[in-house]
């Protein structure tokens, strides 16, 4: 109300009344300073209400928020705990479980932090109130007794839940190693329970084998009649979109790689970079598209309400068996290339690649076959002898596919014989087939898949990421990327030079190197059993936080500081250029005064950015210090002369006895200074020769500058004649010809000096000044052509 009706009073009537407030205001607050001084009690007492009252501000509030979080925290460990004990035999689960336990333990962790800043109130207030007083003293103010005890209250309160929060993260933790332990024994479960084969080879199994096809049929027949007589819109609408999707990245990825991505038959002997590339990228292109469509068609099935659970869970399995299955048999085609020996990127003989091409694909399509018809088992509930025969079959055919495999003879030697794997890589092979059969022989089923899985699936992961690492090995090369479709294009629009050609290599090396590794190494992890939690989990660990002893590292924060950095720098450099540029240039300031201040603002922005970059790495500036005592020694035992250079540097910026343009003499080189930086000055002679002087060299010795105040020097030019001629008509001519010679000063007017003579010669120093300095090399060859044609003319020897 009171704000109402101010803002109706017209400003000139409430002027007399602000002044009224203001003088009412000053008498009140002398007559609380004559009671202040008159009172100490009562000053004294007023100070600690103040005190409490602010102490006692946010306390309260904390402890509340902080509590509820807490017990937030708890409620969450109680359902964890208990998603936990049902899901005890999903591996899935337990990740998810054990990722919400981490996360909770980092909310703990900062709920203990957050009480920090009130504890060190409360302790703080504590030692400047001090212990009650004792019989016998003066008694304290009641106010302060109850401050006290109100503090030491809210203490406990926050001692309690520290406790609180102390016991649920031993809790926490304990969940945390408990469900490590429970994957530990499901893994060694699956790889060490013992079957009992002869279930396989039942008669009982081909019964139990048509009823799960008849169950099969009947589930695939009822939902795909539900499809056609209720959903045939939305199936067709979802199949369309998957299908552009995929046309979409296949059709664009082959227009933009071009000759990358397929080989070309009328090549007849293409560079091995080519055939890597080509061999990469029509292997990823392609596996690429089929997952982005088999991906997209679950996605727009599960959208539309396409999808029962059970054809989820199996169309699940088939479309990651596809993808699967179509990669390797794309991956077999590039490094076989049974049609195109000149593409191959093994020089194996053409008979053993068509055959080293079809075991690949059929082991592929035999251990897809076997997960598959698994999920068929799980989903229609088939008794378990069932996916026992099923998978003892596969992979007794798989592991002897891979023995097979090791012993083709696929190479030529120098004679023309074949020749078969190096001895290792063939030891291997066949050690690995025979695992994968005894293990199946012996009823370790689990151990055999696993076996199988890794041959087949890790296997052709690591022949990619070996392609890719062979790939940006060659870009890198000198002169490889240029060499490439891609880099023929970008040289044909940008016209790069050959440094920048070469770096632009490096760079596509590196590039390629981190999407190898990082798209590979993830995918090892989930075939050996890591689930997609586990990574997301390691990878936000080593992002956030890497502990070397007691030193904590965040790759998060140095990217940041990095970036920061970097945008400080080009900011720096852009405002250099536009103050040099812009401002000065049109302020006609000197070229030395303009060198100066855009150096002087371009070790200022770095050094500013590189502060703002350490500060957002997380780095603690006060540690610096420890830095500059390094420095120190480094200093003292063999960093003088770049230290001194550097001082020197500073020095000749601020001083500036001389500039960028001057003309200078120092340490026997003369030239013009074309660059003044913290370490050296650059100095270019007339010969076009660029001197490097240090610092300390122009800072300690002395230095001639011929245009330091202004451009106005004289030059002198001596005269030898012989001593047959007339000393007086000589000098006379010479200074007849210097006064008429253009473009010298009249004042101080030349001269000509008789130096001096012996019994040949008559020596004479003609001197004159010039406006410019620098331009002397012109005026003393005319000059001089002046003198040597009016001597002749006028028959002076």
């Amino acid at each position: 109300m009171a704000a109402n009706l101010s803002t109706e009073i017209p400003p000139r009537m409430m002027q007399p009344v602000h002044r009224l407030s203001r003088l009412l205001s000053r008498v009140l607050l002398v007559m609380a300073a004559v009671l202040a001084l008159s009172s100490p009690v009562l000053s004294q007492t007023a100070a600690d209400d103040t005190r409490i009252a602010t102490a006692r501000g946010a306390g309260p509030e904390v402890v509340a928020q902080q509590r509820d979080r807490i017990g937030n925290i708890e409620k969450q460990a109680d359902q964890l705990a208990r998603r936990m004990q049902s899901g005890a035999q999903d591996d899935a689960i337990l990740v998810e479980v054990r990722n919400a336990l981490e996360e909770l333990s980092r909310e703990l962790l900062a709920s203990g932090v957050a009480f920090r800043p009130r504890l060190t109130a409360i302790n703080n207030r504590l030692d400047e109130i001090g212990p009650p007083r004792a019989d016998g003293e003066a008694p304290e103010p009641p106010a302060l007794t109850a401050e006290r005890q109100s503090l030491i209250d809210e203490k406990a309160d926050i001692n309690a839940l520290l406790g609180q929060a102390e016991t649920l993260s031993l809790r926490v933790n304990g969940m945390v190693e408990e469900i490590v332990r429970i994957r530990r024994d499901l893994f060694a479960n699956t790889l060490s329970r013992r079957y009992d084969i002869s279930v396989a080879i039942s008669p009982r199994v081909v019964d139990d084998l048509a009823a799960e096809n008849r169950k099969l049929t009947n589930a695939l027949s009822s939902w795909g009649r539900f499809l056609i007589n209720f959903k045939l819109s939305a199936v067709l609408a979802a199949t369309f979109y998957a299908l552009l999707a995929a046309s979409i990245l296949l059709i664009g990825g082959r227009r933009l790689l071009g000759t990358l991505y397929s080989p070309d038959p009328t090549v007849e002997q293409p560079s091995y970079l080519s055939r890597l590339s080509v061999a990469f990228w029509s292997t990823l292109l392609p596996s690429a598209a089929v997952a982005v469509f088999l991906a997209a068609t679950y996605f727009f099935f599960n959208y539309y309400g396409l999808l029962r659970r059970d054809i989820a869970q199996l169309m699940v399995t088939l479309f990651n068996v596809i993808a699967t299955v179509f990669f390797i048999y794309r991956l077999a085609a590039a490094v076989f290339s049974p049609r195109l020996p000149e593409w191959r990127l093994l020089p194996v003989r053409t008979s053993t690649a068509r055959v080293l091409f079809w075991l690949v694909c059929l082991t592929a399509l035999v251990s897809g076959l076997d997960f598959v018809t698994s999920k068929v088992t799980e989903v229609m509930a088939s008794p378990l002898s069932l996916t026992v025969a099923k998978s003892f079959f596969a992979t007794i055919i798989v592991g002897v596919l891979i023995i097979v495999i090791g012993l083709q003879r696929p190479f030529t030697d120098e004679a023309g014989n074949a020749r078969g794997w190096s001895p290792l890589f063939r030891a291997a092979i066949l050690i690995l087939g025979g695992v994968t059969v005894v293990s199946a022989l012996l009823g370790y089923i689990g151990l055999a898949r696993f076996i199988a899985q890794q041959i087949v699936v890790t296997g052709a992961i690591l022949a990619t990421m070996y392609i890719g690492y062979l790939s940006a090995g060659a870009i890198s090369e000198e002169g490889g990327f240029i060499n490439t479709g891609f880099g023929k294009r970008l040289d044909k629009r940008f016209n790069f030079d050959e440094t920048t050609e070469d770096q632009l290599g490096l760079l596509f090396s590196v590039l390629i190197n981190v999407l190898v590794l990082g798209i590979g190494i993830p995918l090892i992890f989930l075939q050996w059993g890591f689930q997609w939690g586990d990574i997301q989990s390691w990878t936000y660990n080593m992002m956030t936080e890497i502990r070397i002893g007691s030193i904590s590292i965040s790759i998060i924060g140095i990217l940041t500081g990095i970036f920061i950095f970097l945008v400080g720098y080009v900011a720096t450099r852009g405002f250099q250029r536009w103050l040099d540029g812009k401002v000065m240039a049109r302020g006609r300031v000197d070229a030395g005064v303009r060198n100066s201040i855009s150096t002087a603002v371009g070790y200022a922005g770095i050094a500013l950015a590189a502060l703002l970059g350490i500060s957002a790495a997380g780095i603690d500036l006060s540690n610096l210090a420890l830095v500059a005592g390094a420095l120190s020694l480094g200093i003292g035992f063999g960093l003088q002369n770049i230290v001194n250079n550097f001082v020197s540097g500073l020095i000749l910026l601020a001083e500036r006895p001389f500039k960028v343009g001057d003309s200078i003499e120092a340490s026997g080189t003369k030239g013009t200074v074309r660059k003044i930086s913290v370490r050296a000055t650059e100095v270019e002679t007339s010969q076009r020769q660029t001197v490097i002087l240090p610092n300390s060299l122009l800072i300690n010795a002395a230095v001639g500058n011929w245009t330091h105040r202004n451009r106005t020097g004289r030059v002198d030019i001596p005269v030898v004649a012989s001593s047959e001629n007339d000393a007086r008509h000589v000098h006379a001519l010479l200074l007849e010809i210097v006064r008429q010679q253009p473009g010298i000063l009249k004042n101080p007017e030349p001269q000509v000096a008789f130096t001096g003579f012996d019994g040949a010669t008559l020596n004479f120093e003609v001197r004159a000044v010039l406006p410019d300095i620098t331009s002397r090399l012109a005026f003393t060859n005319e000059l001089r052509f002046e003198i040597a044609e009016r001597f002749k003319t006028e028959g002076i020897a």
